[in-house]
């Protein structure tokens, strides 16, 4: 799994972590069961402080993206083949989403455009497989 971040982004690290991580899964770049680098070790590889890869990886955690073990560290709970989502998750996701639609409104990109954006990305997860 490759992750590429922007340091110079208005977009937290820590975020840019969480993000990069779920789209590699989606991907198909880490799957169920995968080992992810340890916290200090994607710290070094970025030249960032630990913590930020922490608070990454915990809210993966409590998003049930992965599960962190004292043993074998940060490992991928779920992929595309795991199974239905749980009930929160959907709620959150549809909140999210109801944002970034709410955003897409704003700034006058219209039902189609929105539409044809969203197939492209899914296909676009669905060929990188």
């Amino acid at each position: 799994m490759h992750l590429t971040l922007d340091l110079d982004s208005e977009v937290p690290i820590y975020q840019q972590i969480r993000d990069r991580i779920v789209e590699a899964i989606a991907r198909r770049q880490a799957r169920e069961g995968d080992a992810l680098p340890s916290t200090r070790q994607l710290a070094a590889d970025f030249g960032i402080n630990f913590h930020t890869v922490n608070k990454a990886y915990d809210l993966l955690r409590q998003q049930g993206v992965i599960r962190i073990n004292r043993k074998s560290g940060a490992v991928v709970r779920r992929d595309a083949d795991t199974g239905p989502p749980e009930a929160p998750f959907i709620d959150d996701w549809e909140e999210r989403m109801r944002v970034l639609l709410a955003e897409a409104t704003v700034h006058g990109i219209d039902r189609q455009d929105v539409l044809r954006r969203c197939e492209a990305l899914l296909i676009a997860f669905e060929e990188s497989a």
